[in-house]
Order: C-alpha cells, then structure tokens, then sequence
C-alpha cells in the first residue's frame, strides 16, 4: 500500500464526446458516441470513421485567447484546454511557494504540422518551426509555457499507455518528495502519420467499432487530450481550499515484451499490471466495483485483455465496459482520458455502457456492461480500475478510489 495517498484535485478533458467534464458525462450517459466521419484531418483515407475533437484549431486558438497560431500544433491547443480546465478546478493560478510538476504523454507530439511541410522541407527552410514541432517534447513544453507554473516538465511516451504512465510517474514524484502537485495526463491529435500506419497494421473498422464483440473487426482513432491535478494529502489538506474528486489508490506498469505490437495469448502483461496495481493498493479483487478495460476492438486486445481480467478477478468479474466505442481510441492519450471518464464514473455513481455490444466472445465467460444509466439510478462505486496497454507488450493499470 502507498505510504501518502496521492489526492485528485482536478480533472480537464477534451474529447469527441465533450470538451469539458460535463459535456462527456452527458455524453456517457445518453450514449451519445463522437465516432463520425472524418472532419478536420485532411486525408484520403476517408473510410475509416473517427473520434474527432469538434473543434478547428483556429476555434482551440481563439478559446485559449492564442493569438499567434501558425506554428500551434493541435495536440498542444488540446492539452492546453483540458489543463486550463483541471487547474481552474482544483483551484491553481500560481506557484505560491509550491513545486508544480507537468508530465504529459504523447507520442505523436506535432506531426500535424510536419506533415504540412513534409514534400517541401528539404529545399524550403522557412517550414523549420513545423519541422521543430514533430519532436513529441516539444508539445508538452508548448503547454507548460503558456501556463508557466510548472519547475518541472517531462514527456513519457510509451505508446497507448503513456498518459496512464504520465500519471503514474506524477504519483511517484510526490511520494518521493520531489514535487508537491503534478499536473499529469496526456494529448494526441489524429494524424496521416498514425492513420496511415494503423491502417497498415490492418486494425482498422470501417464501422464504429464493437469492443469486446465477437464480431469486432478493428478499432476507430480517436483524439483527445486529459490531465489530471495529483497532490499529496499534506498539500491538499495545508491548501484547504478545493475537495478532493478522489485519490489514486493504486498503479503499476509492467512489458511482458511479447511482440511489437500484439498482446500476449494469455494476457500475461495485463493479468501483471492489474496484480500490481491491486497490490500497491492494498486492495483485494472483490473491492474493484467497475473496470474501465483498454478495450480496443481488436482481436487480438479484447480477447487478451478479457483472458486476463478472468485470471485475475476469477468468478467475481465486476462490470467492464469500454469507452472507446465514445471516444475512439485517443492512443498516448487513452490513459488519462479513460482516467477522467472513472472519475465521472466514482463521482456520480454510475458505469459507462460498452456500446454496439451485440455478441458475446465464446472464449470469454463476461460479457461487457451495456445498459444505459441515468443519475437517478446510480450503482455505489468505491473503486474503479483503469487499464491501458501500448505496444512492446507496455501495461498500466490505475486505480481510483473515493
């Protein structure tokens, strides 16, 4: 079990369902899913529906009050908003005296706009600024500049599971003493870059897709950026002035290093991560009330992940869902925006449905939870698990708790 525990003082989020909290709760609780047709990124591959942020960069730009946009990319105006959002709740506008830490996870950072130039950029060095954005780090420093808080920045990219990683490691600064509250989550915008390159793997749904279904055929990309406020227990009760959403009880990130891109049969990476995080938690498996899988849609993850959620939690199996049939897989953000949605799920006591759930996998004994919840007919949840697994076999598991 964690020496201190690690509070949740605010949460921010952008997504295809919602470009605050409450837009996504309501999104979550209508089952109205922001998996469309492709709007804003300009591509050929016009087949392939996504999760798309409903917002042009121009329109992020005039939000955030940016006037200087050219050189923008649209993970950093993401990341911006759901930092602003999360900073405003918990109720930070300065240092005060404190050790503010940011660590963002991404992986994509601004290839948007070293796309723009890419045919170009050899013969053409008035693009460097765009050239200048595709290194991921760069993104997460273009955040923390417009803020100007933070006396200690980081970007993890470790794939799928680099914002769930993000918070993690905000955790551990402050067990370890090295920072008092860590800013941590993640931001990806869509690119020709990945869309292309999941394409090529053949992972891709040409219909909203189906996690957990045993007629699944793929995932949909999605975009998106969340973060989340963490502080020691010390600093939020000496702060005094914001309460708590609820605190990270639990986490662990494991690499079973099976394949480059796919899950172990037996889902030995998962069952680890979900084993360890329970462990840092001191919690047993009868305590975990929902678990928001990684769910991707594909084959090979859901019957994996489903495999390892069985070995763990046994003939006890509490509700699972995904909620990438909402948001689209946001890939180096799915960490923290999944960390968002159990949050909104701990808070107003219910369990988000896995949508366009028809079939049950035969290999399977669980299927996922698919009923439709209003306030009014809420569940007691106490504490939720989150799972997010990237390439190289690269697992987090988090948990929440009130």
């Amino acid at each position: 079990m964690m020496a201190n525990r690690i509070f949740i003082s605010g949460a921010g989020i952008v997504s295809a369902i919602g470009n605050n909290k409450q837009e996504v709760l309501s999104s979550l609780l209508n089952q109205n899913t922001g998996i469309a047709r492709l709007r804003y990124l300009k591509t050929s591959h016009t087949e392939f529906p996504v999760g798309e942020v409903k917002f042009t960069n121009e329109e992020m730009s005039q939000f955030l009050h940016i006037t200087e946009t050219q050189e923008m990319s649209r993970t950093s105006l993401m990341g911006m908003m759901a930092v602003q959002e999360a900073l405003k709740q918990a109720k930070i506008q300065q240092k005060n005296g404190l050790r503010i830490a940011f660590i963002s996870g991404t992986t994509v950072g601004g290839m948007d706009k070293r796309e723009l130039c890419y045919d170009s950029s050899p013969e053409n060095d008035t693009k460097n600024d765009y050239i200048e954005q595709f290194d991921c780090g760069r993104s997460t420093e273009i955040i923390a500049d417009h803020f100007g808080i933070f006396s200690i920045v980081e970007t993890i990219s470790t794939a799928c599971s680099s914002a769930a990683n993000a918070i993690m490691k905000g955790a551990q600064l402050i067990q370890d003493g090295r920072a008092d509250i860590v800013v941590a989550g993640g931001s990806e915008c869509i690119t020709k870059f990945h869309l292309n390159g999941f394409n090529s793997l053949m992972i891709l749904d040409q219909s909203p897709c189906r996690p957990f279904d045993a007629n699944r055929a793929g995932l949909n990309l999605g975009e998106g950026a969340a973060y989340l406020v963490l502080e020691s227990e010390e600093v939020a009760l000496r702060r005094n002035n914001t309460e708590p959403l609820s605190y990270l009880s639990g986490y662990a990130n494991t690499c079973d290093a099976y394949h480059q891109t796919a899950s172990s049969p037996n889902g030995d990476g998962a069952y680890l991560a979900m084993v360890k995080a329970l462990e840092t938690s001191g919690l047993k498996p009868d305590d975990i009330d929902y678990i928001n899988a990684h769910g991707t849609g594909t084959a090979n993850n859901d019957l994996s992940e489903g495999i390892a959620i069985q070995r763990v939690f046994a003939e006890k199996i509490p509700p699972v869902s995904s909620t990438k049939s909402f948001t689209g897989h946001t890939t180096s953000a799915a960490g923290s925006v999944e960390a968002v949605i159990s949050l909104l799920a701990l808070k107003h006591n219910f369990i988000p449905s896995n949508i366009h759930f028809t079939t049950q996998i035969e290999e399977l004994a669980f299927s996922p939870y698919i009923e439709k919840q209003s306030l009014e007919n809420s569940k007691n949840l106490r504490h939720v698990l989150s799972n997010s697994f990237g390439f190289g076999g690269n697992g987090t598991t988090l948990i929440f708790s009130k």
